[in-house]
């Protein structure tokens, strides 16, 4: 199993300090409960002018414009733009396969999740994680810096070691949670039951999802020789095997496969993917490929 992370190896204040320069993006403008540091279509009290209208009876006369009033003799009352928070959910698969690799998978999401949550938590965005199959299944709702321990508490106190499957962990996702904005998703996309169900409930939302597939580099790079006896993690399915150079190919070429597909489906689906190593730093990750893919600015 892997360990415990210290709140320093899972967050260096080198990269805290980078992440704090950073904000979440959403494609799609969703109504929040709270205002935040985030435009919305709907017009507010905030100090950013969006438009004029005019006077009804009953309006608030803090806000009619009395300079336009002096000069055409009609009441307007002035409009700014809302700002409101923004739902960020991350969905962390907590799977025995993905207990696996140097370092591994579930280290790897769990710092991709620290990182991305502390991103939105800086902005007042309303935070909340998901161990998919996890002990402790759901945080509180985490909102603005000062409750960082907190977060990374909840994310360490994870560990992958009970087995399910991914539709009906995201399916008690839904059931549990209302809120609308961003999903992301970290998993190694390895079910056997399969993976589309769970993504297709995810897209029914009407959310602005984002896949980030996990693998290992002993999963994209196998350097396994000889006679094997290969054992599932989670279901304890044993196979013998004897990896050669032609069976090495092949499994190469299904991989290509899996991935493609995955791809693929997401894209059909208007959910962003993207493929990670677990080796690929946070911050290499979060700063390159994710700013190339919208999530973040």
């Amino acid at each position: 199993m892997v360990e415990t992370a210290a709140p320093t190896d899972l967050l260096p204040p080198n990269l805290l300090a980078k992440l704090e320069r950073m904000e979440l993006v959403s494609r799609k403008v969703f109504r929040g409960r709270m205002k935040g540091e985030r435009r919305s279509r709907r017009k507010g009290q905030s100090v950013e002018f969006a438009d004029f209208r005019n006077y009804t009876p009953g309006d608030d006369l803090r806000f009619v414009d009395w300079n336009l009033y002096a000069r055409l003799d009609k009441l307007f009352l002035k409009l700014f733009l809302e700002e409101e928070d923004l739902h960020v959910y991350f969905l962390v698969d907590a799977s025995p396969s993905m207990d696996f690799g140097s370092p591994t998978k579930f280290f790897a999401a769990q710092q991709l999740a620290a990182s991305l949550a502390f991103v939105g938590m800086c902005r007042g965005d309303r935070v909340k994680i998901e161990m998919l199959g996890g002990r402790n299944q759901s945080s509180p709702v985490l909102r603005g810096r000062s409750q960082l321990y907190q977060m990374t508490d909840f994310i360490q106190s994870g560990k992958p070691e009970h087995n399910f499957q991914l539709v009906d962990a995201v399916k008690q996702f839904c059931l549990r949670n209302s809120g609308r904005g961003i999903i992301v998703i970290l998993t190694d996309l390895m079910d056997k039951s399969g993976y589309e169900s769970a993504m297709r409930l995810l897209v029914g939302r009407q959310m602005d999802i984002f896949v980030m597939h996990i693998l290992s580099p002993e999963e994209l790079e196998p350097k396994l020789t000889g006679d094997l006896k290969l054992v599932d993690c989670e279901d304890a399915d044993e196979t013998e095997v004897s990896v050669s150079s032609v069976l090495l190919k092949r499994y190469q070429a299904t991989l290509a496969s899996f991935i493609d597909q995955a791809r693929k489906f997401c894209s059909q689906r208007a959910m962003t993917y993207l493929l990670c190593r677990s080796d690929q730093g946070a911050d290499v990750i979060i700063g390159q490929y994710l700013r190339e893919r919208g999530l973040i600015r």
